[in-house]
Protein backbone atom coordinates (compact mmCIF):
# COMPACT_ATOMS: atom_id res chain seq x y z
CA UNK A 1 0.00 0.00 0.00
CA UNK A 2 1.48 3.27 -1.16
CA UNK A 3 1.80 6.51 1.25
CA UNK A 4 -1.57 8.03 -0.92
CA UNK A 5 -3.47 5.22 -0.20
CA UNK A 6 -2.36 5.33 3.47
CA UNK A 7 -3.17 8.77 3.73
CA UNK A 8 -7.02 7.61 2.50
CA UNK A 9 -7.26 5.36 4.95
CA UNK A 10 -6.05 7.27 7.96
CA UNK A 11 -9.01 9.73 6.86
CA UNK A 12 -11.37 6.99 7.86
CA UNK A 13 -10.60 7.10 10.97
CA UNK A 14 -12.29 9.09 13.71
CA UNK A 15 -9.17 10.78 15.64
CA UNK A 16 -11.03 13.50 16.67
CA UNK A 17 -10.07 16.01 19.44
CA UNK A 18 -11.80 19.37 21.25
CA UNK A 19 -8.22 20.19 22.87
CA UNK A 20 -8.04 24.04 22.33
CA UNK A 21 -4.62 23.74 22.81
CA UNK A 22 -3.51 21.65 19.73
CA UNK A 23 -3.50 24.33 17.06
CA UNK A 24 -2.21 22.06 14.15
CA UNK A 25 -3.24 17.92 14.20
CA UNK A 26 -4.88 15.41 11.90
CA UNK A 27 -7.00 17.68 10.40
CA UNK A 28 -4.08 19.85 8.59
CA UNK A 29 -1.47 18.22 6.06
CA UNK A 30 1.46 19.94 7.83
CA UNK A 31 4.45 18.25 8.46
CA UNK A 32 3.91 17.79 12.41
CA UNK A 33 1.65 18.91 15.18
CA UNK A 34 1.72 21.55 17.17
CA UNK A 35 0.35 22.47 20.71
CA UNK A 36 0.25 25.06 22.92
CA UNK A 37 1.33 24.47 26.33
CA UNK A 38 1.49 27.95 27.90
CA UNK A 39 1.28 31.60 26.66
CA UNK A 40 4.36 31.80 25.50
CA UNK A 41 5.79 28.32 24.33
CA UNK A 42 4.00 25.99 21.35
CA UNK A 43 5.41 22.12 21.43
CA UNK A 44 6.12 20.21 17.90
CA UNK A 45 6.13 17.47 17.16
CA UNK A 46 7.24 14.59 14.30
CA UNK A 47 8.42 11.58 13.41
CA UNK A 48 9.93 9.95 10.27
CA UNK A 49 12.17 6.86 9.43
CA UNK A 50 12.80 4.92 6.32
CA UNK A 51 14.67 2.36 5.11
CA UNK A 52 18.78 2.94 3.37
CA UNK A 53 19.09 4.77 0.38
CA UNK A 54 22.66 5.01 0.46
CA UNK A 55 24.99 2.26 1.49
CA UNK A 56 27.02 3.82 3.96
CA UNK A 57 25.61 3.39 7.63
CA UNK A 58 26.90 6.63 8.91
CA UNK A 59 25.84 8.79 6.06
CA UNK A 60 21.93 6.55 6.01
CA UNK A 61 22.04 8.00 10.07
CA UNK A 62 22.84 11.34 8.89
CA UNK A 63 20.20 11.78 5.93
CA UNK A 64 17.42 10.06 8.17
CA UNK A 65 17.67 12.43 11.06
CA UNK A 66 17.84 15.60 8.94
CA UNK A 67 14.83 14.27 7.63
CA UNK A 68 13.06 13.85 10.56
CA UNK A 69 14.37 17.26 11.86
CA UNK A 70 12.98 19.22 8.88
CA UNK A 71 9.59 18.76 10.47
CA UNK A 72 10.35 20.58 12.90
CA UNK A 73 12.18 23.64 10.83
CA UNK A 74 9.33 23.43 8.26
CA UNK A 75 6.92 25.16 11.11
CA UNK A 76 9.36 27.52 12.16
CA UNK A 77 10.39 25.56 15.36
CA UNK A 78 13.75 24.63 17.03
CA UNK A 79 14.29 21.01 17.41
CA UNK A 80 14.75 20.38 21.50
CA UNK A 81 15.18 16.47 21.66
CA UNK A 82 14.71 12.90 19.72
CA UNK A 83 14.30 10.04 19.92
CA UNK A 84 15.71 6.81 17.87
CA UNK A 85 13.01 4.71 15.75
CA UNK A 86 14.98 1.81 15.04
CA UNK A 87 14.37 -1.43 12.70
CA UNK A 88 16.95 -3.63 12.08
CA UNK A 89 17.92 -7.65 11.29
CA UNK A 90 19.22 -10.21 13.56
CA UNK A 91 21.35 -11.08 10.74
CA UNK A 92 23.74 -8.12 10.27
CA UNK A 93 26.48 -6.93 12.22
CA UNK A 94 26.04 -4.28 15.37
CA UNK A 95 28.40 -2.20 13.94
CA UNK A 96 26.74 -1.34 11.45
CA UNK A 97 23.36 -0.41 13.58
CA UNK A 98 26.23 1.44 15.52
CA UNK A 99 27.25 3.50 12.38
CA UNK A 100 23.35 3.95 12.00
CA UNK A 101 23.07 5.66 14.65
CA UNK A 102 25.93 7.41 15.26
CA UNK A 103 25.19 9.57 12.57
CA UNK A 104 22.23 10.47 13.79
CA UNK A 105 23.17 11.43 16.77
CA UNK A 106 25.81 13.88 15.29
CA UNK A 107 23.31 15.47 13.40
CA UNK A 108 20.81 15.80 15.76
CA UNK A 109 24.00 17.49 17.88
CA UNK A 110 24.34 19.60 15.16
CA UNK A 111 20.70 21.06 15.11
CA UNK A 112 21.39 21.86 18.81
CA UNK A 113 19.37 18.70 20.33
CA UNK A 114 19.88 15.71 22.21
CA UNK A 115 19.25 12.28 21.68
CA UNK A 116 17.19 11.03 24.77
CA UNK A 117 16.07 7.64 24.24
CA UNK A 118 14.39 5.42 21.37
CA UNK A 119 13.35 1.84 20.42
CA UNK A 120 14.54 -0.75 18.48
CA UNK A 121 12.80 -3.92 17.26
CA UNK A 122 14.09 -6.80 15.48
CA UNK A 123 12.92 -6.49 11.52
CA UNK A 124 12.82 -8.20 7.73
CA UNK A 125 15.50 -4.81 6.45
CA UNK A 126 16.89 -1.91 8.19
CA UNK A 127 14.92 1.13 9.24
CA UNK A 128 16.18 4.50 10.89
CA UNK A 129 14.77 7.62 11.79
CA UNK A 130 13.39 10.25 14.51
CA UNK A 131 11.04 11.02 16.59
CA UNK A 132 11.53 14.76 17.70
CA UNK A 133 10.28 17.55 19.83
CA UNK A 134 10.70 21.29 18.87
CA UNK A 135 9.20 24.27 20.20
CA UNK A 136 8.35 27.78 18.83
CA UNK A 137 6.45 30.88 20.26
CA UNK A 138 3.03 32.12 19.02
CA UNK A 139 3.34 34.34 16.07
CA UNK A 140 6.31 32.52 14.82
CA UNK A 141 4.81 28.94 13.76
CA UNK A 142 4.83 28.14 10.24
CA UNK A 143 2.21 26.55 8.46
CA UNK A 144 1.49 24.86 4.94
CA UNK A 145 -2.29 26.23 4.71
CA UNK A 146 -1.91 30.01 5.01
CA UNK A 147 0.18 30.96 1.47
CA UNK A 148 -1.60 34.69 0.52
CA UNK A 149 -2.25 35.62 -3.02
CA UNK A 150 0.68 37.77 -4.42
CA UNK A 151 3.36 35.66 -2.40
CA UNK A 152 6.39 34.19 -4.13
CA UNK A 153 7.40 30.88 -3.63
CA UNK A 154 11.16 29.84 -2.62
CA UNK A 155 12.72 26.68 -2.86
CA UNK A 156 16.18 26.16 -0.68
CA UNK A 157 17.21 22.70 -2.31
CA UNK A 158 17.74 21.11 -5.91
CA UNK A 159 15.02 18.62 -6.85
CA UNK A 160 15.99 15.22 -8.45
CA UNK A 161 16.99 13.13 -5.07
CA UNK A 162 14.53 10.39 -5.51
CA UNK A 163 16.23 10.12 -9.15
CA UNK A 164 19.83 10.08 -8.37
CA UNK A 165 19.00 7.00 -5.48
CA UNK A 166 17.90 4.78 -7.84
CA UNK A 167 20.51 5.64 -10.26
CA UNK A 168 23.23 5.04 -7.35
CA UNK A 169 21.31 1.57 -6.41
CA UNK A 170 21.57 0.60 -10.61
CA UNK A 171 25.31 1.50 -10.30
CA UNK A 172 24.76 4.17 -12.87
CA UNK A 173 25.43 7.53 -10.93
CA UNK A 174 28.24 9.86 -11.52
CA UNK A 175 30.43 9.70 -8.23
CA UNK A 176 30.29 13.90 -8.54
CA UNK A 177 26.53 14.01 -8.61
CA UNK A 178 25.74 11.14 -6.31
CA UNK A 179 28.22 13.10 -3.76
CA UNK A 180 26.87 16.28 -4.03
CA UNK A 181 23.00 15.03 -3.91
CA UNK A 182 23.75 12.79 -0.70
CA UNK A 183 25.36 15.49 0.85
CA UNK A 184 22.36 17.91 0.22
CA UNK A 185 20.20 15.08 2.17
CA UNK A 186 21.95 15.10 4.66
CA UNK A 187 22.28 18.92 4.95
CA UNK A 188 19.62 20.10 7.97
CA UNK A 189 17.54 23.20 7.21
CA UNK A 190 18.29 25.25 9.98
CA UNK A 191 19.37 28.07 8.24
CA UNK A 192 16.23 29.19 6.57
CA UNK A 193 14.38 29.46 9.78
CA UNK A 194 16.86 31.73 11.06
CA UNK A 195 16.13 34.60 9.32
CA UNK A 196 12.29 33.43 7.80
CA UNK A 197 10.48 35.42 10.80
CA UNK A 198 12.08 38.40 9.91
CA UNK A 199 10.72 38.35 7.05
CA UNK A 200 6.56 37.94 7.07
CA UNK A 201 6.79 34.27 6.08
CA UNK A 202 3.06 33.43 5.30
CA UNK A 203 3.83 29.66 5.24
CA UNK A 204 6.15 27.01 4.97
CA UNK A 205 6.76 22.84 4.06
CA UNK A 206 9.34 20.73 3.42
CA UNK A 207 9.70 19.34 0.06
CA UNK A 208 10.12 15.11 0.98
CA UNK A 209 7.53 12.09 -0.32
CA UNK A 210 5.34 14.22 -2.60
CA UNK A 211 7.60 16.03 -4.14
CA UNK A 212 7.84 19.09 -5.66
CA UNK A 213 4.18 19.34 -6.92
CA UNK A 214 2.36 17.42 -4.42
CA UNK A 215 4.05 19.53 -1.33
CA UNK A 216 2.95 22.60 -3.35
CA UNK A 217 -0.63 21.34 -3.92
CA UNK A 218 -1.33 20.88 -0.28
CA UNK A 219 0.09 24.52 0.37
CA UNK A 220 -2.77 25.54 -2.47
CA UNK A 221 -5.57 23.29 -1.34
CA UNK A 222 -5.12 24.79 2.41
CA UNK A 223 -4.40 28.18 1.67
CA UNK A 224 -7.23 27.90 -0.63
CA UNK A 225 -5.16 29.42 -3.50
CA UNK A 226 -3.53 28.68 -6.91
CA UNK A 227 0.08 28.29 -7.54
CA UNK A 228 1.93 28.98 -10.48
CA UNK A 229 5.42 27.60 -10.67
CA UNK A 230 7.90 28.20 -13.51
CA UNK A 231 9.48 24.85 -14.26
CA UNK A 232 12.57 26.53 -16.08
CA UNK A 233 13.49 28.80 -12.81
CA UNK A 234 13.36 25.18 -10.27
CA UNK A 235 16.92 24.35 -9.11
CA UNK A 236 17.86 20.67 -10.82
CA UNK A 237 20.66 18.59 -9.47
CA UNK A 238 23.36 18.63 -12.37
CA UNK A 239 22.77 15.00 -14.33
CA UNK A 240 19.39 14.93 -13.16
CA UNK A 241 17.27 15.66 -16.61
CA UNK A 242 19.86 13.11 -18.19
CA UNK A 243 18.83 10.10 -15.98
CA UNK A 244 15.19 11.20 -16.05
CA UNK A 245 15.16 10.60 -19.98
CA UNK A 246 17.12 7.36 -19.42
CA UNK A 247 14.21 6.20 -17.49
CA UNK A 248 15.93 6.09 -13.88
CA UNK A 249 12.73 7.49 -12.44
CA UNK A 250 11.50 5.76 -8.85
CA UNK A 251 7.78 4.38 -8.61
CA UNK A 252 6.79 7.07 -6.38
CA UNK A 253 7.11 9.54 -8.87
CA UNK A 254 4.66 8.04 -11.08
CA UNK A 255 2.40 7.36 -7.99
CA UNK A 256 2.62 11.04 -6.93
CA UNK A 257 1.65 12.01 -10.76
CA UNK A 258 -0.89 9.46 -10.82
CA UNK A 259 -2.43 10.89 -7.36
CA UNK A 260 -2.16 14.66 -8.28
CA UNK A 261 -3.10 14.57 -12.28
CA UNK A 262 -6.57 16.38 -11.62
CA UNK A 263 -4.97 19.64 -9.50
CA UNK A 264 -1.69 20.05 -12.04
CA UNK A 265 -1.98 21.79 -15.69
CA UNK A 266 1.42 21.92 -17.66
CA UNK A 267 1.70 24.01 -20.63
CA UNK A 268 2.92 22.28 -23.79
CA UNK A 269 6.71 23.61 -23.03
CA UNK A 270 7.42 21.40 -20.09
CA UNK A 271 9.60 18.54 -21.04
CA UNK A 272 8.55 15.27 -19.80
CA UNK A 273 11.94 14.77 -18.77
CA UNK A 274 11.42 18.19 -16.05
CA UNK A 275 7.18 16.83 -15.14
CA UNK A 276 9.17 13.86 -14.16
CA UNK A 277 11.38 15.63 -11.77
CA UNK A 278 8.68 18.02 -10.49
CA UNK A 279 7.04 14.40 -9.18
CA UNK A 280 10.04 13.05 -8.21
CA UNK A 281 9.94 12.17 -4.32
CA UNK A 282 12.06 13.53 -1.99
CA UNK A 283 14.65 12.32 1.11
CA UNK A 284 15.31 15.65 3.17
CA UNK A 285 14.60 17.77 0.64
CA UNK A 286 14.53 21.59 0.54
CA UNK A 287 11.53 24.16 2.45
CA UNK A 288 9.57 25.61 0.03
CA UNK A 289 8.70 29.34 1.75
CA UNK A 290 5.45 31.45 0.81
CA UNK A 291 6.71 35.24 0.99
CA UNK A 292 5.40 38.45 0.50
CA UNK A 293 6.78 39.38 -3.04
CA UNK A 294 7.99 42.69 -1.12
CA UNK A 295 10.50 40.74 1.04
CA UNK A 296 11.73 38.12 -1.12
CA UNK A 297 15.11 40.03 -2.47
CA UNK A 298 16.14 40.84 1.45
CA UNK A 299 15.04 37.02 2.72
CA UNK A 300 17.19 35.35 -0.34
CA UNK A 301 20.33 37.21 0.27
CA UNK A 302 20.38 36.22 4.15
CA UNK A 303 19.74 32.79 2.90
CA UNK A 304 22.85 33.01 0.01
CA UNK A 305 24.55 34.67 3.11
CA UNK A 306 24.10 31.73 5.84
CA UNK A 307 25.04 29.43 2.76
CA UNK A 308 21.72 28.62 1.36
CA UNK A 309 23.09 28.79 -2.21
CA UNK A 310 20.90 27.12 -3.94
CA UNK A 311 17.84 28.80 -2.99
CA UNK A 312 15.67 30.51 -6.07
CA UNK A 313 12.06 31.45 -6.92
CA UNK A 314 10.12 28.89 -8.39
CA UNK A 315 6.87 30.60 -8.62
CA UNK A 316 3.64 32.31 -6.83
CA UNK A 317 0.77 32.22 -5.18
CA UNK A 318 -2.35 33.79 -7.13
CA UNK A 319 -5.81 34.36 -6.45
CA UNK A 320 -7.90 31.57 -7.79
CA UNK A 321 -9.61 28.16 -6.80
CA UNK A 322 -6.97 25.76 -5.78
CA UNK A 323 -4.42 24.42 -8.47
CA UNK A 324 -1.52 24.19 -9.57
CA UNK A 325 0.05 25.47 -13.09
CA UNK A 326 3.30 24.98 -14.44
CA UNK A 327 4.95 26.69 -17.28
Amino acid sequence: MGPHALSQVLRQVDFSCDDENLIVGLDSADDAIAYQINPEQIMIQSLDFFTPIVDDPYLFGQIAAANALSDIYAMGGQPLTAMNVVGFPSCLEGEILSEILQGGADKVAEAGAIIAGGHTVEDDEPKYGLSVTGQTKPGQLLTNDNAQAGDKLILTKPLGMGIVSTAIKGDMADEEVAERVISAMARLNNQAVKVMHDYGVNACTDITGFGLLGHAWEMAEGSNQKIEISAAEVPVFGGVIDYAEMGLVPGGAYNNQQYLEQHVEFGPEVADSMIDILFDPQTSGGLLISVPQEQVSDLLIELYGLGVDDAAVVGEVVAGEPQIKVT
